[in-house]
């Protein structure tokens, strides 16, 4: 009894403590922690695994810094796959506050896997309108893209020398925190027949499995989980893997002291509602 009314009365800033190192070690210390793979996620690993150094895909990286811990390792362990099948890749994002994060993601990528910007993946970069923008993609990216983000003319560039328009890409992923990854779909999917798959917060992903269910879409990212059962199938754990182990760490320390508090709880209010006799 004494023991429990102890726990009970526990200094908050030692939970806090413990909260804050089951976030930290975890990133440091790899806990290993088995993460199952879910069939939308595997999909899109399983089209990317088809591709080869012929192929093509467009990253779009719809998304601000806000949103930044969800998708931005989604987004590296997407082109670490692509380099890894050889594929050609082509980076682009339709909002202005996605530029420093789209040129950081596929330089840090790149420099792992020495791959050369102009010959092996090209960086589009932003343009404005993002409606119109698709829909003159699917006829000519040349002329909505008339230089990447460094002013290099498109027709200078190697990796773009094949590729016109939608018919020359195999896959469009669209990395978002709003519904713009919907716009791809209806300009690009439902205009083109362009192949989409999208990479979401884990807020939003619930509100999207109708696409999925509906075939519209190759696949679907959901959330740091998402992130982290792609960096499991390329076999190349990341921070969003430390992420999960975090996570889970954190919420098993949470849900120990819920237990511990309704237990305490229960029987501090029994003795209390003795009668005095």
């Amino acid at each position: 009894m004494k023991f429990i009314e102890k726990l009970m009365s526990i200094d908050r800033r030692i939970i806090y403590i413990l909260i804050a190192l089951a976030i930290i070690i975890p990133f440091f210390v790899p806990m290993g922690l088995p993460i199952p793979i879910t069939k939308e996620v595997e999909s899109i690993y399983n089209y990317i695994e088809d591709l080869g150094p012929n192929d093509a895909i467009i990253i779009s990286n719809d998304y601000d810094p806000q949103t930044k811990p969800e998708l931005y390792p989604m987004v590296k362990a997407i082109i670490r796959h692509a380099f890894d099948r050889e594929v050609k890749v082509i980076v682009m994002t339709l909002i202005v506050t996605g530029v420093g994060l789209a040129e950081e993601a596929v330089k840090e990528v790149a420099d792992e896997y020495g791959m050369v910007n102009g010959k092996d993946y090209c960086f589009l970069g932003y343009r404005p309108g993002w409606g119109l923008l698709i829909l003159g993609m699917g006829v000519d990216i040349h002329t909505q893209f008339p230089t990447d983000y460094y002013g290099t003319p498109i027709k200078d560039i190697p990796v773009m020398a094949d590729i016109h328009n939608f018919d020359d890409i195999d896959l469009v992923l669209s990395f978002s925190g709003s519904s713009i990854v919907v716009s791809w779909l209806t300009m690009a999917k439902e205009r083109f027949g362009q192949n989409i798959a999208w990479g979401v917060t884990g807020v939003m992903a619930p509100d999207y499995y109708i696409y999925l269910q509906s075939g519209q879409i190759v696949g679907m990212l959901g959330g740091l989980k998402g992130a982290a059962e792609y960096e499991t199938l390329i076999n190349k754990p990341d921070t969003a893997t430390a992420g999960m182990d975090a996570q889970s760490w954190a919420h098993v320390i949470i849900i120990v002291f819920i237990l511990i508090g309704n237990i305490g709880f229960f029987i501090t209010g029994k003795k209390n509602l003795k009668p005095n006799i």
